[in-house]
């Protein structure tokens, strides 16, 4: 030490130095990360209660997206930062570090291999959430599950099924994800009238339903267009179909559907309109049974007369008793 204490000491303001540089670097960074998601968080507040708003962006979702994205930018940045840091603090002590670096990279293969899988999840995790595929709240169908999501992680997404189960489901399992909760959706029903009734009057007594549903709360903010006859889907004997759609807010569909329904069967019984079942389908259709398939078939057996019924008789017990031959027993041999 008293020899070489000039070179301990340049070494120990060498490493002392890129810690230094490291911990202010990566400060710098993960603030720089956090001012960034702050001002998206701004950008959506901003945007909140206009109809662009309400349309495409989720304040809430959009904070938890920013915060996931935040701190995979931070966690990445805080480990390459301080990794080579790491690695120069070990060359300041004249250290080899290719052993060191041909090890971890054999052993950055062997993990490769053999959690292929784990990392398959996490990037495609990553992905999911820049691209905003979706957000907790949003109700999807991810092929192997489907439901509400409420929680969004790197690795595994977490439903909520329609009986309440919790599906647990690897990001890099989701080969396709069908998203219900974006843009808007669609509710469509039929409505199956009488041949006879009048179609100008039934298209006006659905319409009136729409209009006044559009005025009634909450449906009037689930509703984002005017209810729409669109006309007849099928024409029967006896009867017709008439197609009514409309686009309502995303997920609101089925109960949309479901009180316009109701609506619908109340207008038109006031109205006089019957409604009648779909006739059944000719392909599902069964030809009647023949009653006489249960019947069985003639035998020559059921007339007593026939041949076949008399050998077929058991014999009749003979009149008298059977007189069975009898076996003479000789007499014992006289001695």
């Amino acid at each position: 030490m008293e020899e070489n204490w000039s070179t301990w000491l340049g070494i120990g303001l060498r490493i002392a130095l890129i810690l230094i540089i490291a911990f202010v670097l990566r400060s710098v960074i993960r603030r720089a990360i956090t001012k960034l998601i702050e001002r998206m968080n701004r950008t959506a507040q901003a945007v909140d209660g206009t109809a662009l708003g309400g349309l495409l962006v989720n304040v809430e979702r959009r904070r938890q997206r920013s915060a996931a994205i935040g701190s995979v930018l931070r966690s990445v940045a805080s480990f390459m930062i301080m990794g080579t840091a790491a690695l120069m603090i070990l060359s300041a002590l004249q250290i080899n570090l290719a052993p060191l670096l041909a090890s971890a990279g054999v052993a950055g293969v062997a993990i490769g291999f053999g959690a292929r899988n784990l990392v398959t999840d996490f990037l495609s995790g990553v992905f999911m959430i820049l691209e905003d595929q979706y957000g907790v709240g949003d109700t999807v169908d991810a092929g192997v599950a489907s439901g509400e999501v409420i929680e969004v992680g790197l690795r595994v997404t977490k439903l909520r099924g329609d009986n309440g189960e919790i599906w647990y489901v690897r990001n890099g399992e989701v080969k396709r994800i069908g998203n219900l909760s974006q843009g808007w959706a669609t509710a469509a029903l039929d409505v199956q009238v009488r041949a006879e009734e009048d179609l100008d009057h039934v298209r006006s007594v659905i319409t009136q339903v729409g209009v006044d549903m559009a005025k009634d709360e909450p449906w009037n903010e689930r509703l984002w267009e005017p209810i729409e006859v669109l006309g007849l889907d099928a024409v029967y004997l006896d009867s017709m179909i008439v197609r009514v759609s409309a686009r309502t807010m995303p997920g609101k569909s089925l109960g949309v559907e479901r009180e316009l329904r109701w609506r619908i069967k109340k207008a038109l019984n006031e109205a006089g309109i019957q409604l009648v079942g779909r006739p059944l389908d000719p392909e599902l259709q069964t030809e009647a049974v023949d009653p006489s398939a249960a019947t069985a078939a003639p035998s020559a057996l059921a007339n007593p007369e026939s041949p076949q019924s008399t050998a077929a008789s058991p014999l009749s017990a003979p009149a008298g008793p059977a007189a069975a031959p009898s076996a003479t027993v000789p007499p014992p041999a006289q001695k």
